[in-house]
């Protein structure tokens, strides 16, 4: 495969056998390498265990599992979009073909039109704003198709304030890039190729982050058919569609059904129906301080946050990593002890065995040899304190005993003698 993949073009699933993620994806990667190979696609799929062949896993930069790839020449496209056939299968024909597609008819244009929910088409000639369109193409054609086209081919309600263009057709409109508004070609390309109000997941999410914009979300559960569920959903797409020119450039619009993921990502259980603005960048978080009515409390609330009145809460302080390390290592032995008790205790409850027994014999081996060592000088005190106090009574008897046992007479004998020697 090192030696030949450069003669193909493939699309590879490095994986672990371990790994839940990849058990999950293995029927899904079974249907894209049929798919492939029925269509008469000249991608081929693969997949590898990284583990085994660590070596070419980290010359393509692998670093976590699942990681699909498409493997182009020199250059290696990640896959980041949903786990799900039709996505994979996309990105895999977007990719391996060509980087900028030709629209030549105002047919094939309303063909694509109707495919693609946003469209980015270069109109003009050769130019330096071409080359850079180009350029971005390569950059950011794992996330959307580039097209070209001649100005007759655009459909008759578009106004081109000048050639060459670059235009983006989304939410029933097009939007023209202007360099001095919108800044670099390729940071505007990464703003605009998302409707501007989206039904977000992990993985959309996950891509926003590349944006730089603050993402304003209705966290609702979708099968609640209730007024507040509808309501908040409704008043977050009228500020999309109504107050883009104030809040595109800053904010993305959307909604997520469920709050299991919002509770991961801001480390809290969240209450839903409610609306929350995420900053991906730095993991802040902000809540509205007061009910969201309608759409005037909605804006104001976003404004709020751009003026900075409003608390931003979570971060990527000290405090914060620390948290999250402590809620993902909890996470991960709760989601393991989930998919997989009998793993889970081998892999958490042996190492633990052996650690607890190790100190309870360690603890214990010190308490009897404190406890013995004690007992024995106790004792050796003890004896010594027998052995003193009975010698001083016996010296005591022993002087008493000879001062009785003098008679008087010889008492009187020792004065005599004394009184002779005098």
């Amino acid at each position: 495969f090192k030696e030949k993949r450069k003669d193909d073009i493939w699309l590879v699933d490095f994986y672990a056998p371990w790994c839940g993620h990849c058990k999950k994806l293995e029927p899904v990667w079974n249907e894209v390498g049929m798919e492939m190979e029925n269509m008469g696609s000249p991608v081929k799929v693969g997949k590898m265990d990284a583990t085994s062949f660590s070596s070419i896993a980290s010359e393509f930069g692998v670093r976590g599992y699942p990681t699909i790839k498409l493997l182009k020449g020199d250059l290696a496209y990640n896959y980041r979009g949903p786990r799900t056939k039709d996505d994979i299968v996309e990105f895999a024909n977007r990719v391996a073909g060509p980087l900028i597609r030709p629209l030549p008819s105002q047919h094939m244009f309303e063909h694509v039109q109707k495919r693609h929910r946003v469209l980015f088409v270069y109109v003009g000639g050769e130019s330096p704003l071409k080359e850079k369109y180009i350029e971005v193409a390569s950059e950011l054609i794992v996330y959307t198709y580039f097209f070209s086209a001649s100005e007759d081919v655009l459909p008759e309600y578009v106004t081109l304030p000048e050639l060459p263009a670059v235009v983006v057709f989304k939410d029933g409109t097009y939007f023209v890039y202007d360099e001095y508004e919108d800044g670099d070609l390729s940071s505007w390309i990464n703003r605009e190729r998302f409707q501007g109000y989206l039904n977000v997941d992990g993985f959309t999410l996950y891509e926003l982050g590349d944006t730089g914009k603050l993402v304003a979300i209705a966290v609702i559960d979708d099968k609640n058919s209730s007024v507040e569920h509808t309501r908040l959903k409704s008043i977050i797409q009228e500020v999309a569609r109504d107050y883009r020119d104030h809040f595109h450039r800053d904010f993305q619009f959307g909604h997520m059904d469920g709050n299991d993921y919002i509770n991961s990502l801001l480390m809290d259980d969240l209450t839903i129906p409610t609306i929350v603005v995420l900053n991906t960048s730095n993991q802040q978080y902000f809540l509205p301080d007061r009910h969201i009515e309608n759409t005037d409390d909605m804006v104001q609330f976003i404004n709020n946050i751009l003026d900075g009145t409003a608390e931003a809460q979570g971060g990527d302080g000290l405090l914060q990593r620390i948290k999250r390390i402590i809620y993902d290592a909890k996470s991960t032995v709760v989601s393991v002890f989930k998919s997989s008790p009998l793993l889970g205790c081998f892999l958490f409850g042996l190492p633990l065995g052996v650690i607890s027994i190790m100190c309870y014999g360690i603890c214990t081996a010190d308490t009897d040899g404190g406890v013995d060592e004690h007992e024995a000088a106790k004792k050796e005190n003890g004896d010594r304190e027998l052995t003193d106090e009975g010698s001083e009574e016996e010296q005591e008897e022993e002087k008493n005993g000879k001062y009785t046992e003098l008679s008087d007479e010889e008492l009187k004998q020792k004065d005599i003698m004394e009184k002779k020697k005098d």
